[in-house]
């Protein structure tokens, strides 16, 4: 029988909290990891909880983005078998999606007990706060903002690929991570953001999976039970929030998650500096 301190409760709050920020550049592993400390029991979920909880706001990703899935897929498809198709943007992004889903997959697995143990430091989460929100902020004060998806390239397909392998580092964010190295490379603040949501679909779907597989029987900081509970709240909160997001960022910019990223890392690191958290 699993024993655990984090009970139904805490546990939807913990997926609320992952649906609110796993579409936001703010890093929802870094909510959590600084949020499970708080709470009554006084736990890390870990990083099993984070990977699992977050195939629920991939889920709403799959439903959102269905109509734009459903047209890669099969243009892709289409493209394996006619050459007349291999040109064709919507093959290219198909393929660039496969391709920039390698590195985090790669990486994930070669830095698993890095990222399940120090990398999980708050020193470090509130460092990446900062430093990638100063970043990110640069990023969209000085992009040129032209770019379209159609216009992407195999090079700026890897290099997303690598932006959104940082996030195994909470406190960076995937999407974060990639709408940054999207504006950075002159892209539009909404090509930017869509391609962040279709990209984390392999690299999420995959690693919840594994986790799910790895963790079955096995005795962690939450049950079964309320993981699932996480799960659903996850799903339903992280689609309201990417209708919301995308309205932000046609608008507004990413300037309001700069600040709250750097004012958060900040906070953060107060309260390391007054023993009010533990790092680890």
């Amino acid at each position: 029988m699993t024993v655990t301190s984090i009970g139904w409760l805490e546990a939807a709050l913990l997926g609320l909290v992952q649906g609110l920020t796993e579409f936001l550049p703010i890093s929802s592993s870094a909510h959590l990891r600084i949020i499970g400390p708080l709470l009554p029991s006084g736990m890390d979920p870990g990083a099993a909880f984070t990977a699992i909880t977050q195939i629920g706001t991939e889920l709403a990703v799959l439903i959102f983005f269905r109509h734009d899935i459903a047209r890669i897929a099969v243009a892709w498809l289409r493209g394996l078998s006619d050459p007349a198709m291999r040109k064709h943007p919507d093959v290219r992004l198909g393929w660039l999606i496969i391709v920039g889903s390698l590195p985090i997959g790669i990486l994930g697995l070669l830095l698993q007990d890095a990222i399940e143990t120090y990398l999980r430091n708050l020193y470090l989460t509130a460092t990446m706060l900062i430093v990638f929100g100063a970043l990110m902020g640069f990023a969209d004060r000085f992009g040129k903002q032209q770019l379209a998806l159609g216009q992407m390239t195999w090079r700026d397909g890897i290099v997303f690929g690598f932006a959104q392998a940082m996030a195994l580092v909470p406190g960076v964010s995937r999407s974060g991570g990639t709408i940054t190295a999207g504006l950075l490379m002159g892209y539009t603040r909404e090509a930017a953001a869509r391609y962040s949501f279709l990209l984390a679909i392999p690299a999420v779907m995959a690693s919840g999976g594994y986790q799910l597989v790895k963790s079955w029987g096995v005795a962690g900081p939450v049950a079964p039970g309320p993981t699932a509970l996480a799960t659903v709240v996850a799903f339903f909160v992280g689609y309201a929030v990417i209708v919301g997001f995308l309205k932000i960022v046609s608008s507004r910019g990413f300037m309001p998650f700069v600040i709250y990223r750097i004012v958060l890392g900040i906070v953060l690191l107060a309260l390391l500096g007054t023993g009010r958290m533990a790092p680890i």
